[in-house]
């Protein structure tokens, strides 16, 4: 599939900043109409509303709104940006569906056309946007939470038609290619990252998404995974056939010969030796696994899943021409199995799963898919810890291990990926938290009227399974590390990063390579898009010294200016930690390591 054209990429960010202040306002006034942040219902309210307002203020408080126990008012605005992203992102995501065949009819389980659900809805007496958006949230589970109180309330109508308004006018081109889900939250955090930057203001938990998002270009995924899976796999094919090595002509010619379907490698780079036999540039890994099913591949700061879905597409490729004879089988597996991924920001975070979703219906047709290994980073407990530590009962062992995610993730939304339960914990056993999973799930079985209990449940849960993921430890590690200089770093977050990074504490990017590198596994890679000023500046020279001793430098690769598409182009010349992070978005560079862990 093709790129998102630039004018169209142009049309898309438009429209999705309308549709910011649109689903906001919508999600403002619903809020308010139903009393979410008074002290009291109000006298007219039925008792399904106030249910409903009952459970939107427990979603809230999960969220980090907070209440004020005197005044028994409470904050709505974690609410409303929550509302207002999963209202508009329904029915986008239902356009994606139904613009690559994929928008299923939930009683007959066939894909509909667009026309097709426009008559349903009418047979209905609904409208067309609303209906499909039911049929995305049914096909969707992993997604959209079905029993979510912030999709239980209707945005006012005459903001639902202008954002169905704006969903209709986007091009049908939008849905279909490649980067475009990538490009989507981007833009949605258009407006906010502008308000932050302009602001001054140093970067906390609330800032930190909006400013470091930054979408990888494809030309990077591919190189960086070409030559670390391509590479693996060139070195089986060639110990297989000795004569490949020796007889072709061009790298060209390697390329084809090791061309899969789908996957044709084509930045994957070669040497030739002096006596004529050709290598992958990068090494053969030959310290990896030996086959495609033992690998395991993350990306930690996951963003729209750019990374995750490129390594889903090389690793159903290596899975099939391995022996596995049904593709269908081969996809759920690389998601069960080989994929994993971890992000700060809990809406990126589901953009990603829906962009692995629909990669790999695009390939089999709908189907079940197999729980994915995707987890947001970045959530908190954001409750009392007496009432979390309630959800263990009498249980000891469960207990500590609630006790152990609490005390984890309690700056989760600042730190995200950083947070390492084995430097925390020493031999933690990732089985500890497998054992939390029944625990919760029977919580969230029970039809119990605590929605306060519920949603605590909900929270746990995910923390649980990325819990499991940091802790674990990987083959191949490739990402787009955050870029932001200590200066504008709010306290705590510098803090961690000079006791926990003390020579990369410089730039938040740098202390990502550090932990990139942990969660490698012994034999395992890294691959990162990392500004290059750390590859020369003197404050890293300690951070170059360590790398240099104890880890195997593959490849650097120096892009320089005009590397990004989507960031204006400056250069960072000095040796300041402080400088706005902006100024190094386009002098960048690839980096693959070995030997982490």
């Amino acid at each position: 599939m093709p790129a998102l054209a630039s004018d169209l990429r142009k049309t898309l960010e438009n429209t999705v900043v309308k549709a910011r202040d649109l689903a906001e306002r919508g999600a403002r006034e619903a809020l308010m109409g139903l009393a979410v942040g008074a002290n009291e219902p109000f006298s007219s309210m039925s008792e399904q509303e106030r249910k409903l307002r009952n459970r939107q203020r427990a979603r809230g408080r999960q969220l980090g709104d907070q209440r004020d126990p005197q005044k028994g008012s409470q904050s709505i605005e974690r609410l409303v940006r929550e509302m207002a992203y999963e209202h508009w992102h329904r029915m986008l995501f239902a356009r994606f569906l139904a613009e690559n065949q994929l928008l299923i009819e939930p009683s007959s389980g066939v894909s509909i056309s667009l026309d097709e659900c426009e008559e349903l809805a009418a047979e209905e007496g609904t409208d067309l946007w609303g209906l499909a958006a039911q049929y995305a949230q049914s096909m969707l589970p992993q997604i959209f939470r079905v029993d979510d109180p912030v999709l239980a309330a209707k945005l006012p109508l005459e903001i639902r038609q202008q954002l169905q308004g704006l969903v209709a006018e986007l091009a049908a081109e939008v849905f279909t290619a490649s980067d475009s889900l990538g490009w989507t939250y981007q833009f949605w955090q258009t407006k906010r990252k502008k308000e932050v930057n302009d602001s001054g203001v140093k970067i906390g938990a609330d800032e930190i998404s909006p400013v470091t998002q930054l979408f990888t270009e494809d030309y990077m995924v591919d190189f960086l995974l070409d030559n670390t899976l391509g590479a693996w796999h060139a070195g089986k094919v060639f110990a297989e056939n000795p004569q490949l090595a020796s007889n072709a002509q061009s790298e060209d010619d390697l390329r084809q010969a090791l061309a899969l379907p789908g996957c044709p490698w084509s930045y994957l780079r070669f040497v030739k030796s002096d006596d004529g036999h050709w290598a992958p540039a990068a090494g053969t890994f030959e310290g990896w696994p030996k086959t495609a099913a033992e690998l395991k591949c993350l990306d930690p700061c996951m963003g729209s899943g750019h990374f995750v879905v490129a390594m889903f597409e090389r690793m159903v490729a290596l899975r099939l021409v391995e022996g596995e004879q049904i593709e269908s089988a081969a996809v759920a597996a690389v998601i069960e199995v080989n994929l994993f991924g971890l992000e700060i920001d809990p809406r990126c975070t589901q953009i990603a799963a829906f962009n692995l979703a629909l990669a790999a219906w695009r390939r089999v047709g709908h189907c079940k898919l197999p729980a994915m290994n995707l987890a947001c980073s970045g959530l908190a407990p954001n409750t009392q810890e007496a009432d979390w530590l309630a959800m263990a009962g009498d249980n000891e062992r469960l207990r500590n291990g609630m006790e152990r995610l609490n005390r984890l993730f309690q700056k989760a939304a600042l730190l995200g990926s950083l947070i390492n339960p084995r430097a925390a914990e020493g031999n933690l056993l990732v089985a500890a938290f497998h054992e939390l999973q029944p625990l919760l799930e029977q919580a969230l079985a029970q039809e119990s009227q605590d929605d306060t209990a519920y949603e605590m449940a909900v929270t746990a849960r995910g923390l649980a399974k990325a819990a499991e993921i940091l802790a674990d430890q990987f083959t191949l590690v490739a990402t787009n590390v955050p870029y932001l200089g200590s200066g504008k770093q709010e306290g705590e977050l510098r803090d961690y990063c000079e006791r926990v990074h003390p020579d990369a504490k410089a730039d938040l990017a740098t202390c990502f390579v550090d932990r990139c590198l942990s969660f490698c596994a012994p034999s395992g890679s890294t691959v990162l898009v990392t500004p290059q000023n750390w590859l020369f500046l003197g404050t890293y020279k300690k951070l170059r010294e360590r790398l240099l001793e104890v880890v195997k430098w593959d490849s650097v690769v120096r892009l320089g200016e005009h590397a990004f598409a989507s960031a204006p182009v400056t250069a960072r010349k000095d040796d300041a930690p402080a400088a706005d992070q902006a100024a190094i978005t386009n002098v960048v560079g690839m980096m693959l390591f070995s030997g982490g862990g």
